[in-house]
């Protein structure tokens, strides 16, 4: 028994071995064919999130003209609505890192999925004939909430399982491609918007049925349906990691130990056995218990804890920012030309859907793949530093000379700024909490973080309209300001983790104490 344990992890440690040392000479940023399909199967969660994120803005005017006609949406159920999915988002991150940690990747990736499937189809099928507006718009908020745990359950699953079948000196790179699909999110969801728009044109605007709208909306939801459903059978069956079984074989073995000590302490006799047989004799119960109890230990110690805050809280500030801005975009809008303040309710919702598609080329997009190319020269902590202090940089110019910007420098300050975001720290705040963490407790103190985000997200969404009313938007984009320099500083509280392997410190760590 004993020698078949050995045995069998000797041959997993080589495979580990021969998997890291796979593909050296190229450069990070040329894949193979197993990481192109490994960054469909979860890059498709990042897709949804943006996607949906994006098209609730054109989706809740749709609604205000197809449930209130040329009346105006209340304004506290309208932010519930764009809120809902990051309040959602909050409970996912927490429930599935814990649960990918405790119970492995495998066991849980898929179900997020399966969730933001269903959530779909209920908000699309809104019984708009049925029930009243206010109540239309309740019934909606309640399932976005559903989508929100699935769309959030995404970010810790999806970077644990990138980071666990990625080689450490691409592993950077894998993950900035994973999250590059953010941008092609937001670009797909502006062009889906138009395209559907384009099609209902006739209907709409030459026939002026403008209750058609309420075929636009559940379109444009629906289409995310398809990415959904194409990645949904390869998640259910993507094979857990090497690394990952290597870091719960050790956690078991460590569990092991600490029973055989406390037999000892019990009956007075030195206990006998191989390590696999006391991971055998483990049951799965205690393993779960055990489990959380080394995820409290570890996260006590003070070089351990410092790390959590500096990821939690460089998120959730970058996130305040980044999307005090891209949530609220009319301001932009209307200085380019695209507020659609006027024509037909057609005219006016094609106009904002080009303004935002513009929106999304500036800068959205390219800042991502520059995060790719350079992420492993660069290192993370260079540019989540440099991306911090750039976007304070074209914060101020913004909130400085908010009134006195031409067209055209208004335009070319915010493109720079939406590059640095995403060349930047909008970019190595996920990156980050999938990197430095041991495989252990990974998911989890991801989900932590990006829960943290989507805490700052949720304060952007709700407060920015009401600040903007009483303190003016220069004053509003001076507080970003301040967020992203606090920001930077916190960056200090994390080591660079570049070509780190967080395996190996939590290994020399607990030599250190034995």
């Amino acid at each position: 028994m004993s020698g078949r344990v050995e045995s069998k992890e000797i041959h997993e440690k080589s495979a580990l071995e021969d998997f890291e040392q796979s593909g050296e000479g190229r450069p990070a940023f040329i894949l193979t064919y197993t990481e192109v399909k490994l960054l469909g199967i979860a890059g498709v969660g990042f897709f949804l999130d943006a996607y949906d994120l994006f098209i609730i803005n054109p989706v809740s005017t749709m609604l205000q003209y197809r449930l209130y006609g040329n009346g105006t949406m209340p304004a506290n159920l309208q932010g519930l609505l764009k809120a809902a999915a990051n309040i959602g988002s909050v409970i996912g991150q927490f429930l599935f890192g814990y649960c990918a940690d405790a119970f492995g990747r495998k066991a849980i990736y898929g179900k997020e999925l399966m969730l933001i499937i269903l959530a779909t189809v209920l908000c699309i099928s809104t019984p708009t004939d049925t029930l009243s507006p206010n109540g239309c718009l309740i019934y909606l908020t309640i399932f976005r909430i559903l989508l929100g745990v699935g769309v959030g359950g995404d970010y810790p699953m999806s970077a644990s399982v990138t980071s666990d079948h990625s080689a450490i000196r691409k592993r950077g790179t894998m993950l900035a491609y994973i999250f590059a699909n953010q941008g092609w999110g937001s670009f797909v969801g502006s062009l889906m918007t138009i395209i559907v728009l384009a099609c209902y044109k006739h209907v709409m605007n030459d026939e002026g049925e403008t209750s058609k709208v309420d075929g636009v909306w559940r379109i444009i939801i629906g289409l995310s349906l398809i990415p959904a459903f194409g990645t949904l059978y390869q998640r259910l069956t993507l094979p857990e990691s090497t690394r990952y079984k290597e870091s719960r074989k050790a956690e078991l073995i460590d569990q092991g130990e600490l029973k055989k000590e406390k037999d000892m302490v019990e009956s007075g006799v030195r206990a006998a056995g191989s390590e696999g047989s006391v991971v055998e004799e483990l049951p799965m119960h205690a393993v779960k218990k055990a489990h959380f109890r080394e995820v409290l230990q570890y996260f006590s110690e003070w070089r351990h804890l410092k790390i959590l805050i500096g990821t939690c809280t460089c998120w959730f500030l970058l996130d305040i920012a980044f999307y005090g801005i891209n949530l609220n975009t009319n301001v932009v809008l209307a200085e380019i030309g695209y507020a659609g303040k006027t024509g037909t309710p057609w005219e006016q919702l094609f106009k904002v859907a080009t303004g935002n598609i513009i929106i999304t080329a500036l800068g959205f997009v390219p800042g991502y793949y520059v995060t790719v190319l350079t992420t492993e020269k660069l290192g993370r902590k260079f540019i989540q530093v440099m991306g911090f202090l750039m976007e304070a940089l074209f914060l101020g110019i913004l909130a400085g000379k908010f009134y006195t910007l031409s067209t055209a420098a208004f335009i070319i300050n915010f493109t720079l700024l939406q590059f640095f975001f995403n060349f930047g720290a909008n970019a190595t705040t996920y990156c980050y909490p999938a990197e430095v963490f041991p495989t252990r407790y990974r998911a989890f103190a991801h989900g932590v973080s990006a829960a943290c985000g989507k805490s700052g997200a949720i304060i952007s969404a709700l407060v920015f309209n009401s600040l903007t009313d009483s303190i003016g938007t220069p004053a509003v984009l001076w507080i970003f300001f301040g967020c992203s320099i606090l920001g930077a500083g916190f960056t200090f509280l994390l080591p660079e983790v570049a070509g780190r392997d967080p395996d190996e410190i939590l290994a020399a760590e607990l030599r250190e104490q034995q």
